[in-house]
């Protein structure tokens, strides 16, 4: 094992969750948040101790999309680590701050690992979280093959799969699968505010299944999308004409219409990668110079 020593910076849900799966492996970890609350809780739950300052062979940016060519700059300032990598759910903006602030690409390996809980912080962490999960990595011409093997061992040491893909297409495709579902479930849930009291009673599963992700952070959740607007946008205006044909079919009584959407969406859902990921490893391979490693 080459990932011997490790720092994580940021010890919320993600953050905690790579810790505490490295430390499984036998990696000795190091962590470090601007939240000292956070930071004490993560070391009592097992996930590390504090970092000092010493030099270690991979340093994990668990921090908001905005913040991580800011910190990986200062990290690599002090000499934390051989190789950098980050968790962040978009991509490009991310590679674009640290070019503009100096930072060495060449030791930089951005990532994204598709895994994710509706609660937050330290406490929910899990050493699991990511087991059979994708794993984005968004290496660049310039990425030093020994910081992409690091990173690629810490993907496995987790218990992930890594999907090798380019920054703008990674971006597409979480506004597709992730940002802009969690946008359309945040709408279904926000019309249950004003729902009185018997309908909500009457509420059942497949309702809870629908709006299970809009239970997460706002403020988390405002900073992912604005780092990702554009394209999440786009396919909002994809649904929001879906919905808009299938309320104008409904009043007209144009039943047809609305079985086509219907019909469509069985389809879709049909595509959605099983559990143990045998779809996902087809589709990455098609498409967008995008492919899957094992």
């Amino acid at each position: 094992m080459t990932v011997r020593t490790a720092l994580v910076v940021g010890t919320g849900l993600i953050g905690t969750s790579v810790a505490l799966a490295l430390r499984e492996k036998g990696t000795a970890i190091r962590l470090s948040d601007v939240d000292a609350d956070a930071l004490r809780l993560a070391e009592e739950l097992g996930a590390g101790r504090e970092w000092t300052g010493a030099t270690v062979d991979l340093a994990v940016l668990a921090v908001p999309p905005h913040l991580v060519g800011d910190r990986l700059a200062w990290l690599q300032k002090e000499g934390a680590a051989r190789a950098y990598t980050d968790v962040a759910s978009v991509k490009a903006g991310p590679i674009a701050d640290a070019e503009r602030l100096g930072c060495d690409l060449t030791s930089f390996v951005p990532g994204h690992p598709l895994a994710g809980r509706e609660r937050s912080g330290p406490a929910a962490a899990q050493a699991d979280l990511f087991l059979g999960r994708p794993w984005a990595l968004c290496p660049r011409p310039e990425t030093d093959p020994g910081a992409l093997g690091l990173v690629r061992e810490l993907v496995s040491l987790c218990g992930a799969e890594v999907v090798t893909v380019p920054a703008d297409d990674h971006d597409a495709a979480v506004a597709l699968v992730s940002h802009a579902p969690h946008v359309a479930a945040s709408a279904v849930a926000a019309a249950l505010t004003g729902g009185d009291d018997v309908a909500l009673s009457l509420a059942g599963q497949g309702l809870r299944d629908v709006t299970r992700i809009a239970a997460g952070d706002p403020g988390l959740w405002r900073r992912i999308l604005a780092g990702n607007a554009v394209p999440v946008a786009a396919v909002l205006d994809r649904i929001a004409a879906e919905l808009a044909g299938a309320a104008s079919a409904l009043r007209a009584g144009e039943h047809a219409g609305v079985t086509d959407l219907l019909r469509r969406g069985v389809e879709g859902h049909a595509r959605i990668p099983g559990k143990h990921g045998t779809g996902r490893h087809a589709e990455a391979r098609r498409g967008h110079g995008r492919h899957v490693s094992h």
